[in-house]
């Protein structure tokens, strides 16, 4: 038995051949990483080095969404959608960390990376989910409960963070004093464990879904199950899809420093405004989530897809705040949190349209076109 154990672990292991390039990529960046970064005014290095940054971070994440959906497999929702979404957001705010101690203009990188998640989650995920579910089945049903609990707590956690920075008066600029910081920290983390508690325990049936989805969402999973099975990758446990999760999250970690100079190289040459640093980095640690997140939409797993999408805003919100502003205390940097005045009435339209949208217990494609109207004005404002 264990021997038929350790043949199938290998079979496994040499399936996740993907996974030799993103550690060599992070072994070669760590003992050059600084010279190669050092001088990127060439054109033509300047390209290899981006796409070969960017290309090995997307192949890496997108095998962690793969063993995180792995794991969501055998331990049901609604907490499978927990650890895929804990699994990308520990991803993104580790990132944002890592690009935070490296990158220049990092006091207000947070806030534009906090918002431009927001975004495009809320406005250009969700848009995308329910236009192409809309598009595919006319109506889908979700689960009110679920998206109603979501942004109950989102709503209040953007506010306290990324719209009270711009009106206090206890430090200047769009700051927080190192009381309101820590109160704030306290209460993100605080207040997301209190929601985690309520999604895997006391409240779990307001994340499952709908009796009228509960058919075509059994009949995916077990679509899914036959074609493990067909590959032989059925045996393959929570935990060794785990051990992989994590093996390909160290390499997007590590070398989310290196891409930080790519960035600003690209920001300063082409007289970008900063917040599309922010921008490029949420779109790059978010599109595999995004792909999940979509994949279920056309497989009429609507709440499934709320869950990501929400889960990986709300997460990302409680879970970045906190890291950034200790960042700031232990580091003494001013972290700028508050938003310009047309992105917080951005925000605070997309929080009143989200809130609307999932008023009812049907979606069509009108709810997808108009977050996807938000999301281009966002773009828009960016520029201009």
């Amino acid at each position: 038995m264990s021997k038929r154990h350790g043949r199938t672990l290998a079979r496994h292991l040499r399936r996740e051949w993907a996974l030799a390039p993103p550690v060599v990529t992070t072994i070669l960046f760590l003992l050059f990483g600084k010279r190669w970064l050092a001088d990127l005014s060439s054109r033509l290095w300047f390209g290899v080095v981006s796409l070969w940054l960017v290309g090995t971070i997307s192949v890496s994440a997108l095998a962690v969404v793969r063993h995180a959906e792995g794991v969501a497999e055998r331990v049901r929702e609604p907490l499978g959608t927990v650890v895929l979404t804990l699994a990308m957001s520990g991803m993104e705010m580790l990132m944002i960390a890592a690009v935070m101690y490296s990158g220049k203009g990092a006091p207000a990188l947070a806030r534009d990376t906090m918002m431009a998640i927001v975004m495009i989650v809320l406005n250009g995920l969700v848009g995308a989910c329910l236009l192409v579910g809309g598009l595919r089945y006319r109506e889908q049903t979700t689960n009110l409960y679920g998206p109603n609990a979501f942004l109950g707590v989102l709503l209040p956690l953007s506010v306290l963070g990324l719209v009270l920075p711009r009106f206090t008066r206890s430090s200047a600029g769009p700051t927080l004093s190192p009381l309101q910081a820590l109160f704030l920290s306290s209460m993100s983390v605080g207040l997301y464990a209190v929601f985690l508690a309520i999604q895997t325990r006391r409240h779990r049936e307001y994340f499952v879904e709908p009796e009228a989805g509960a058919a075509s969402a059994k009949a995916a999973r077990d679509a899914h199950a036959r074609a493990e099975a067909h590959e032989g990758s059925a045996a393959l446990s929570a935990g060794g899809h785990g051990l992989l999760l994590v093996a390909y999250a160290v390499p997007v970690v590590l070398l989310a420093k290196q891409i930080a100079r790519p960035i600003d190289h690209a920001i300063n040459e082409l007289g970008a405004p900063a917040a599309l640093g922010g921008l490029l980095v949420a779109a790059l640690i978010l599109s595999p989530e995004s792909v999940a997140a979509v994949r279920a939409a056309r497989a009429n797993q609507l709440q499934r897809s709320t869950n990501l999408a929400l889960g990986t805003a709300l997460s990302s919100i409680s879970l970045t705040i906190p890291a950034v502003l200790t960042i700031g205390l232990v580091t003494g940097t001013p972290i700028i949190l508050g938003l310009e005045p047309p992105e917080i009435v951005l925000l605070l339209l997309t929080m009143g349209v989200s809130i609307l949208t999932f008023a009812l217990e049907r979606t069509n494609v009108l709810q997808g076109a108009i977050h996807l109207l938000l999301f281009l004005a966002y773009l828009m404002l960016i520029f201009d």
